[in-house]
């Protein structure tokens, strides 16, 4: 999403490619025609997401907005047909995002923690660590070499963890501070 957002048209492709993939599915277990209109919504959804994809929140979970989309989409289908959906309740976890509160409160300590390093390292493990990239695709888009991109990777990683270790007294006791 990142990528496609920045202009990257086959990264644009392959994100709608394989979230199709994921929607057909979605659709299919919950419609009651047995998934005729499933490739409707599909493309109605892709659609709506290609759409209002500067709408998303780089810091809100893409597959979470991206399923709201869908959910959409499928009561507005829902509504046209006249139709409204029964679930057994056990099914209706599918029907919400998976992540919580505790996820929220967990990106914002990161982010905190993050913060502590330059700029240009921070970006550096957000893009292997949290978005995916390969170190190379990372050291090119940061303009390092990935020998470089690694070495300053490992040594941000290391200086985070030292500053968070829990801190021991001589005996090896933990400070309760």
């Amino acid at each position: 999403m990142l990528r496609g957002l920045e202009g990257d048209a086959p990264a644009w492709r392959v994100l709608l490619s394989e979230l199709g993939a994921h929607l057909r599915p979605f659709f299919i277990r919950r419609l009651f025609d047995g998934g005729v209109d499933a490739e409707d919504l599909v493309q109605e959804t892709l659609i709506a997401i290609h759409a209002k994809r500067a709408t998303w929140d780089a810091n809100q979970s893409f597959t979470a907005w991206a399923y709201a989309i869908a959910r959409h989409k499928l009561i507005d289908h829902l509504r046209r047909q006249g139709r409204r959906p029964t679930h057994p309740i056990e099914e209706a976890s599918d029907l919400f995002a998976e992540h919580t509160v505790e996820d929220g409160a967990t990106r914002a300590d990161l982010g905190r923690c993050l913060s502590l390093l330059p700029m240009r390292q921070r970006r550096l493990i957000e893009d292997v660590r949290l978005r995916g990239l390969s170190v190379a695709e990372a050291a090119q888009r940061h303009g390092y070499t990935e020998t470089a991109a690694k070495v300053s990777i490992h040594r941000s990683l290391k200086a985070l963890s030292a500053k968070f270790a829990p801190v021991t007294d001589r005996e090896g006791v933990r400070d309760e501070d």
